[in-house]
């Protein structure tokens, strides 16, 4: 990658990078951890503490925050947004804003396989099952199992999880 390129891309010395991780440009990346063979597109910030696992897909426009898991072979489609507070304030009692000492960091966990459409948005304090398919623009604010199908706001079961053959 030339100089020119690297300009436009932020990733701190403290990201754990993988093999053959690729990062394409605009994006943001700090004190995350990323496996093999991950793919992250354009214009996307993952915070720190979050965990991408091998060979997982990231399209462009996605927030993953701190306290995300995805395992491995997930896919992420564009402009997709992952929440970790459940109750989100800019101030704390006194008035003053908020530091990371006045708030509760609620983690997610997507499984292997799965896969987000894009424009869904995923609430704090879910597990997304390993080869769930949650439809685009989706808001997932409970746990959805192993191979469903959820669609719609808030995000229900579509199709059950299909036996594997």
């Amino acid at each position: 990658m030339s100089d020119t390129a690297q300009s436009f891309r932020r990733i701190a010395a403290d990201v754990k990078l993988g093999q053959n991780v690729r990062i394409y440009d605009f994006t943001n990346l700090y004190g995350c951890e990323l496996g093999d063979d991950v793919k992250v597109g354009t214009f996307v910030e993952i915070q720190k503490g979050a965990r991408i696992g091998n060979r997982c897909k990231i399209s462009s426009h996605t927030f993953i925050c701190e306290g995300v898991t995805l395992e491995d072979d997930v896919f992420i489609g564009h402009n997709v947004t992952f929440i970790n507070d459940r109750y989100p304030r800019a101030t704390n009692g006194t008035g003053q804003l908020q530091t990371e000492s006045d708030w509760e960091c609620i983690g997610t966990v997507v499984k292997r396989g799965a896969s987000i459409g894009s424009g869904a948005t995923i609430l704090c304090g879910v597990t997304i099952g390993a080869n769930a398919l949650i439809g685009a623009g989706s808001v997932v604010t409970k746990d959805v199992p192993d191979g469903a199908v959820v669609a719609g706001n808030p995000a229900r079961v579509v199709r059950a999880a299909q036996s594997k053959k």
